[in-house]
């Protein structure tokens, strides 16, 4: 369910958690079917994410270690919410197995497949492009059922973008983001008066977040299960390769892949507003949300300006 485990996760964390699950078999007696064989993933003080098997299967248990019982339920609701439409065919979600709020607990059996990232970087170039399809297909089955106009709220999304500025790392990179941050509100008043389609969105879409297995792809660390704009899903899988220098068809906008913007807009049937501004201004904010708080490597910081450079000259080009 999740790559890339830190190497050193918090032990003693770790041995609280066993000492809730043993305790709480009384009163859970599904849990004595769990069996857990190694950490997958901890982020300190957010969640442990653990490998194993739930009675006989296969199993992924994710453990939210803030706000348990009510990150828990989250996600629980919405993969009862995707499972019965996303259980079969080509687009899936993982398959929601037990749930425990007290402990903050939820176990999904484990998905097979690899994930899309590392799949389109060991890809030959001229290969790459043929697996963006299926992922934006994906987040149109997901999002579809849930769509709905909503009231553009273009402001409030800058401003949370613009919070972490002062936080990034690299001098280099700073008057980059400042530039953005300068496109974005010259494009503000061209947004007033529109309305935006809304949807219950994957939250974090980005392609290590979809397993390729053949024709089949799961997403995983679904469950985000609030109203946002349908943009910012492909804002955040855009621009995750985007800051990777990863450009799957060979050509950027944005500095990112113009012809996965190009799908997007298609498979989603944008609006020229839409297309035109509101994905555009998405893709700034996500820009801005994700910069870097530390400073990076040669290689990761050359990347990571050409990215910023590419955004801000292509934003500076729109006329609202």
């Amino acid at each position: 369910m999740a790559q890339n485990a830190p190497p050193f996760p918090d032990l003693d964390v770790i041995a609280e958690l066993m000492e809730q699950i043993g305790a709480a078999t009384a009163d859970a007696p599904d849990l004595k079917g769990m069996e857990l064989d190694e950490v997958v993933r901890f982020v300190s003080g957010k969640r442990a994410i653990f490998q194993g098997h739930f009675n006989g299967t296969p199993a992924i248990a994710r453990f939210y270690l803030d706000e348990p019982s009510a990150y828990a339920k989250r996600d629980w609701d919405e993969l009862q919410r995707t499972w019965p439409y996303m259980s079969g065919g080509p687009y899936r979600v993982n398959e929601p197995l037990y749930h425990l709020p007290d402990l903050g607990l939820l176990v999904v059996r484990h998905a097979s497949g690899e994930p899309m990232l590392e799949r389109i970087w060991q890809s030959e170039k001229d290969q790459r492009f043929s697996m963006i399809p299926g992922a934006v297909h994906w987040l149109r089955h997901y999002t579809k059922p849930m769509e709905r106009r909503g009231p553009m709220r273009a402001a409030s999304w800058l401003s949370k973008a613009e919070k972490r500025i002062s936080k990034q790392g690299s001098a280099r990179i700073r008057p980059l983001l400042a530039e953005i941050r300068a496109h974005l509100h010259r494009l503000l008043p061209g947004m007033d008066g529109h309305d935006w389609r809304v949807s219950i969105s994957h939250g974090d879409f980005h392609p290590n977040n979809l397993l390729v297995d053949g024709d089949v792809l799961t997403g995983i660390d679904t469950g985000g299960s609030a109203k946002l704009p349908i943009y910012k899903d492909m804002a955040r899988f855009i621009t995750h390769m985007g800051r990777r220098g990863l450009h799957p068809s060979g050509d950027a906008r944005f500095g990112v892949d113009r012809g996965t913007i190009d799908l997007f807009c298609d498979v989603f049937q944008l609006d020229t507003h839409e297309r035109q501004l509101c994905l555009p201004f998405m893709i700034g904010v996500e820009g801005l949300l994700r910069s870097d708080t530390q400073d990076l490597n040669r290689s990761r910081l050359r990347r990571t300006q050409s990215f910023y450079e590419g955004m801000a000259r292509d934003l500076a080009a729109i006329t609202p």
